[in-house]
């Protein structure tokens, strides 16, 4: 068997690069697949990191134990080169949502960064992250913060189950972000509940990003959507096209993005696989170019609308 990983799109200086040279105060925006959960969103030269895990915590913590996590693909970018993001989210504690080597090089690399998180788990994040309990900022179900240009709702995340502190709050979460013209849906980690499709069905989402690894019990983790179940979401709550996570990350808990690719022709859903470190670009995207309002000039220290 080889012990090859799946090798990036592009990753390092191609990937920052892509990132920097796509980095335009227009209407569109840009999405790149960092592996796992994570995504990096750009619109109006600001920038949401979703859920990244960019270490090997999880395969060195199980190394030698009965549930190793064997990686599978390569790893796309060292943490501490994100430091320009303006928004981190972790939609729950599972490490690959809520990883210290990854989000300490971020959160730390400037003094502006929102750190975006259920307000159940808080406390809980803070231990992990040895900061201040008041550096998050914690949302529960329903919740919605606006951090310009971005407008973040918060959705409960089945992970297996909607699961509730004794305070009644959503330990995980699902993120819906307005910008712009744009929706973005980026699940977390869940499966299907109920309510769930006409709860999100009127944000009228562009882009849904969606598990697609499933559920084994021989597995012995949480489980997540499957391949047919993301693409029937899909297309249930009208996702103007949808990109798979979570798979290719660990060799116990993943699926082919293949699987879900013909699950959605079989559903009539519109879907883009990404490769590591892929952009998806919604000014090249069929159906998206021409939405598009014609460009303002980024605000200045001078402009009277600041």
């Amino acid at each position: 068997m080889s012990n090859a990983l799946i090798p990036a799109f592009q990753k390092d200086d191609a990937l920052l690069q892509d990132i920097a040279s796509r980095n335009r105060y227009d209407g569109h925006f840009r999405l790149w697949w960092l592996g796992q959960s994570g995504f990096l969103l750009q619109h109006r030269q600001k920038h949401i990191l979703f859920d990244p895990y960019l270490s090997d915590s999880l395969t060195e913590k199980y190394a030698a134990t009965a549930k190793p996590h064997v990686r599978m693909s390569e790893r796309v970018v060292d943490p501490a080169a994100l430091g320009f993001a303006d928004i981190v989210t972790s939609s729950h504690n599972h490490t690959d949502h809520l990883d210290r080597e990854t989000l300490l090089p971020v959160l730390t690399a400037k003094d502006l960064t929102h750190f975006v998180l259920p307000e159940a788990n808080r406390l809980f994040a803070a231990e992990r992250l040895s900061c201040s309990p008041s550096f998050a900022v914690g949302l529960n179900d329903g919740d919605r913060i606006e951090i310009a240009p971005f407008a973040i709702h918060a959705v409960p995340a089945a992970h297996d189950t909607v699961e509730r502190d004794e305070e009644d709050r959503c330990r995980f979460l699902g993120f819906v972000v307005r910008f712009g013209d744009w929706c973005v849906y980026h699940s977390g980690d869940t499966r299907l509940y109920d309510g769930m499709v006409d709860l999100l069905r009127p944000f009228a989402i562009d882009v849904a990003l969606l598990p697609i690894n499933g559920y084994q019990a021989q597995r012995k983790v949480a489980g997540n959507l499957n391949a047919d179940e993301a693409a029937w979401l899909a297309r249930e709550i009208g996702a103007k096209v949808a990109i798979p996570h979570h798979y290719h990350m660990f060799a116990f808990n993943t699926e082919e993005p293949g699987v879900f690719e013909a699950a959605c022709a079989r559903e009539g859903a519109i879907c883009k696989v990404l490769q590591l470190g892929e952009c998806f670009d919604s000014a090249t995207w069929a159906g998206f170019a021409q939405r598009v309002p014609p460009a303002a000039a980024p605000p200045t220290a001078t402009d009277p609308s600041d």
